[in-house]
């Protein structure tokens, strides 16, 4: 893919990254050195290599040139605390860790047993051009879920899968040879290295690494490099929306997001007051990639409302309790060294047991309900947060909201409602709004105004941290 991006794309400008412009060229051949700089600190095919740093152009050299001197890529969320990081670098195994020192006034110790080099050294550069040969079957990388509910696992995906995938998804969302992408979806997780980089090499789009989200450097960035590509979650149109001179957005052409409910006032309102032609959603999992996704001419309701499509090739279908399951090309090998976790979320028929609850609509898309985790159940009735949530979306003074159970001694469990205010509401005038819009058991008996919510790094909340 790198070198085939190379020669297809040659002078194309690959790579802006504050001072730096790399062009396709330029970039293939970065990568072959860092490939040959691996090779020679001793990187065998199938060894694990982590890299725990923010967004940047090294980051970019160092994940594909590790993949070309066939390495396995162990990308590590910068948002964890040293321990959580030293965890899942032990637990994969890795050998080398890279790290960029001082990101956020941070330094990240690193186990004793690992090698640390520093992103931003002269290692990348050291190494003679060197490729070794892979296959599509072999493991690419181990990206370890989240984390939002229990101990991150690591998701095994190869090289095949990752290709086949986002060469769907970029015809999906759009993206063209050409394209300026703004990334602010962190390259740790699937969203930003697949949709991201993978995607932006497939067809030949400008990849702009963005390593801290701050609006106004994003509006300047939009508007000096003419940005046309800006995926990312429902809080970043929340934000563009806020921009009093939309101008400065006019280059925007394309956007993608996701999230288990969005809502349809939100997505109308990108329609109307951006420049996006398309925005495209879906529901996928580090487990199985893409999973569903949005088509181009999508209503705004449709949009907003379900997930999708399913994806060619993958098969989705709601077990009797409610839980989606999805089988095909797309789903893991398993997770990294943990053979009973693995057992338990493949079934021997191959279907991946996802964690979420959903329902298909009659034009067939998939609707999703929430975690099957999150769900809870008020005197007998089943309540599901994530539809109780796209209620309260509705009032026009929530701008975000985040429903959990809690206990009550009549009823067993009850709602608390979390709630970011977009405007002046009393929570008796919105508990009182609610009444009127759902049925009694699935109303919050409790509900709290937040300044903000406890978000992952991809704009999931946390609803650990809420209980």
């Amino acid at each position: 893919m790198v070198l085939s991006a190379g020669d297809r794309f040659g002078d194309a400008e690959a790579v802006v990254d504050g001072p730096l412009r790399l062009t396709f060229t330029e970039l293939t051949d970065r990568i072959r050195r860092a490939a040959g700089a691996f090779a020679a600190a001793g990187t065998e095919k199938g060894d694990r290599v982590a890299i725990w740093a923010p967004n940047s152009a090294e980051w970019i050299i160092a994940a594909f040139g590790l993949l070309t001197a066939g390495g396995v890529l162990v990308p590590v969320n910068t948002r964890f605390r040293a321990d959580e990081a030293a965890d899942i670098i032990r637990r994969s195994g890795a050998k080398v860790v890279l790290v960029q020192k001082g990101f956020l006034g941070q330094e990240f110790p690193v186990p004793a047993a690992v090698a640390s080099i520093d992103l931003k050294s002269d290692f990348l550069t050291s190494g003679q051009p060197f490729e070794r040969e892979v296959s599509g079957s072999d493991v690419a990388d181990i990206i370890y879920t989240s984390g939002t509910t229990g101990r991150p696992k690591g998701a095994m995906m190869n090289h095949g899968q990752t290709l086949r995938m986002y060469e769907e998804w970029a015809t999906l969302a759009d993206l063209r040879e050409g394209d300026r992408y703004l990334m602010i979806n962190p390259y740790f997780h699937t969203f930003g290295l697949k949709a991201g980089l993978i995607a932006s090499l497939l067809r030949g789009a400008t990849m702009l690494p963005v390593a801290v989200f701050d609006i106004d450097r994003v509006v300047e960035l939009i508007e000096s490099e003419r940005i046309t590509m800006l995926p990312g979650p429902p809080t970043l149109y929340h934000s563009l929306l806020t921009v009093s001179d939309k101008g400065k957005l006019s280059s925007l052409r394309a956007g993608v997001t996701g999230a288990a409910d969005i809502p349809v006032e939100l997505v109308r309102r990108i329609y109307d007051e951006l420049p996006f032609q398309t925005l495209m959603t879906g529901y996928g999992l580090t487990e199985a990639g893409n999973v569903t996704l949005s088509r181009p001419g999508d209503s705004f309701e449709d949009a907003a409302t379900t997930a999708g499509l399913p994806c060619e090739g993958v098969e989705v279908r709601i077990a009797d309790d409610g839980e989606v399951l999805v089988r095909g090309y797309g789903v893991m090998a398993g997770y990294f060294d943990e053979p009973v976790a693995s057992a338990e979320a493949i079934d021997d028929r191959g279907w991946l047991r996802t964690g979420d609850l959903g329902i298909f609509t009659e034009a067939g898309r998939l609707r999703i309900a929430g975690r099957k985790k999150d769900m809870f159940i008020v005197g007998g009735f089943n309540a599901y947060p994530a539809e109780i949530e796209g209620f309260l979306l509705e009032h026009p003074a929530v701008a975000q909201a985040a429903v959990i159970g809690v206990p009550d001694e009549r009823l067993g469990q009850v709602g608390k409602a979390f709630v970011v205010p977009a405007g002046r509401v009393t929570v008796k005038e919105l508990l009182s709004w609610a009444r009127d819009r759902m049925a009694g058991f699935k109303v919050p008996r409790y509900l709290q105004f937040v300044d903000e919510l406890p978000l992952n790094a991809t704009g999931k909340v946390l609803k650990n941290e809420l209980r």
